[in-house]
């Protein structure tokens, strides 16, 4: 049932076509936008990570170890290894007492091109503090610490820790537990599969968390989501997709590997989520900004910073301009 969602263009002639799925509730929960199939079943990869950080803040992790907003915001990022996100890091774990070899992430190089041109230039080597989902990890291991669970094995899918995301994911989403499948991420810990329908109700609700029963998590929620607003390049790195959106305080968004994506509109109170059936990332910014101004959007800074940072060009390696994208999919 997937449709297509951006096609390109190599001179006139179509090189390329990308089909997914697009979902967008509102505020009642029922599915105001649909393209493709609302129940597609897609795992979250990172675009789950502000739901993986809320137990941690809910638990009172920030106000234990003097977590600034730039080491909340590094907890929910998919980082460049960029030396701004490289000095968080180390004030995360200088906060917290904990060190890098409690991490279970793979070593590996930052994703920032000139950070790792620089660090093989220096005759560095990779590390586990580099890799992108490094944050996501210290934020899990400092609610363990706190808590007094073992650091050892908190990938394991039945640690507490583990056991404590995957219940919050479940009221977020509302559906039960049983039902969101489950999986390995490529960083280690579980990751989690859930229908577009779900994964948009999970993401209203961190733009409007007055929709969250709770209290302690609801605060969580707007806590971990004013960082995210106050250290956009935190989340994911300079002039990303990510950040770009995050710029806007009306705008909570995170992707994910493998094409997924979400986010949501505070004043419209809208949640949108959309995956990308081959994978990729490179259309995001044109879905997103044909949502936005299929849906008239009325924040036109936004829209035109999009534009200006994802063009719809397609150029060849030394710059000229060869081809277009464009998104073709109607809500």
């Amino acid at each position: 049932m997937e449709q297509v969602l951006v096609e390109e263009y190599r001179n006139e002639t179509l090189e390329c076509l990308h089909r997914g799925h697009i979902c967008g509730v509102g505020i009642d929960r029922q599915v105001k936008y649909e393209v493709g199939d609302a129940d597609y079943v897609a795992f979250l990869r990172s675009a789950g990570k502000p739901f993986q950080a809320i137990p941690g803040i809910r638990a009172g992790i920030h106000e234990a170890y003097d977590l600034t907003d730039r080491e909340i915001a590094i907890m929910t990022a998919s980082h460049r290894g960029e030396s701004f996100h490289m000095d968080t890091l180390q004030d995360f774990m200088k906060h917290t007492g904990l060190e890098e070899s409690n991490l279970v992430c793979a070593k590996s190089y930052p994703m920032h091109r000139a950070s790792r041109e620089t660090i093989i230039r220096d005759q560095g080597h990779e590390r586990r503090i580099y890799h992108n989902c490094s944050g996501k990890h210290f934020g899990v291991l400092s609610y363990c610490k706190l808590l007094g669970y073992s650091l050892e094995g908190y990938e394991d899918p039945n640690h507490p820790a583990q056991l404590e995301i995957v219940k919050t994911l479940a009221m977020m989403a509302e559906m039960p537990e049983d039902q969101i499948a489950r999986g390995i991420d490529g960083c280690g810990l579980p990751v989690f599969a859930l229908p577009l329908r779900n994964i948009a109700t999970a993401y209203l609700k961190l733009a409007c968390p007055e929709l969250i029963e709770d209290e302690e998590t609801r605060e969580a929620v707007r806590k971990i989501t004013s960082a995210m607003h106050a250290y956009p390049e935190n989340v994911s790195g300079t002039n990303r997709i990510c950040s770009t959106l995050l710029q806007d305080s009306n705008i909570v968004a995170k992707g994910g590997f493998k094409g997924i994506y979400g986010f949501s509109l505070r004043k419209e109170q809208l949640g949108f989520a959309f995956k990308i059936i081959d994978g990729s990332d490179e259309e995001w910014a044109r879905i997103v900004v044909s949502i936005l101004e299929q849906i008239q959007y009325d924040n036109r800074e936004t829209i035109e910073r999009i534009h200006e940072r994802f063009p719809a060009d397609i150029r060849n390696d030394a710059g000229k301009i060869v081809g277009y994208s464009k998104g073709v999919f109607k809500l």
